[in-house]
C-alpha cells in the first residue's frame, strides 16, 4: 500500500461521515427524523440538544483525524526507510538486493562518483605517515648496525 497516495483519502472520508453525523443532527432537529421516516406526530425543537450533539461529534471527530494523521504519518516514515543489509550493505529495493550504486541508479535515476569525505581523508594520511615510518625504521636501524 502506498501511504502517500491514500492518506489524503482517508483523512477525508473520515471528515465526510462526521460532517454527516452533524447534518443528521440538525436535520433531527428541523425536520424530525424519527417522523421523517416512520411518521408521526410533531416533534418538539430545542437546538440545544443539536448544539450539543455538533460539539460531541466534532470533538470525537478530532480526536479520530488527529490519531489517524499521526499514524499514517508514522506509516509514511517506515515506508520512506531504507531496508540495508548488515552484512554486505546491498540495499533492498522493489524485492530484490542492489548495490548503492545500482539502487540510486535505478530507483531515483541518478549517477554516482567516488570521493572521500573529510574523516576518512585524515584517517588516511594519519594511516600513510605510520606506514612510511615503519618502513623507515628497519632501514635506519640497518644504518646504526652498520656505522
Amino acid at each position: 500500500m502506498n501511504v502517500r497516495k491514500s492518506w489524503r483519502r482517508v483523512l477525508v472520508y473520515e471528515s465526510i461521515g462526521f460532517s454527516l453525523l452533524i447534518a443528521f443532527a440538525w436535520f433531527d432537529e428541523f425536520r424530525g427524523l424519527p417522523q421523517v421516516l416512520f411518521g408521526g406526530s410533531g416533534h418538539i425543537k430545542d437546538w440545544r440538544d443539536s448544539a450539543m450533539a455538533t460539539l460531541v461529534i466534532l470533538y470525537v471527530g478530532a480526536i479520530v483525524v488527529g490519531l489517524t494523521f499521526r499514524m499514517v504519518q508514522r506509516l509514511e516514515t517506515l515506508e520512506n526507510m531504507l531496508r540495508v543489509c548488515a552484512w554486505c550493505r546491498k540495499i533492498g529495493f522493489r524485492n530484490k538486493w542492489l548495490k548503492m550504486e545500482d539502487y540510486f541508479a535505478e530507483g531515483f535515476h541518478i549517477c554516482t562518483t567516488h570521493g572521500m569525505c573529510p574523516e576518512c581523508l585524515r584517517k588516511v594520511q594519519e594511516d600513510t605517515v605510520q606506514m612510511k615510518k615503519r618502513e623507515l625504521e628497519p632501514e635506519r636501524a640497518g644504518r646504526i648496525r652498520a656505522s
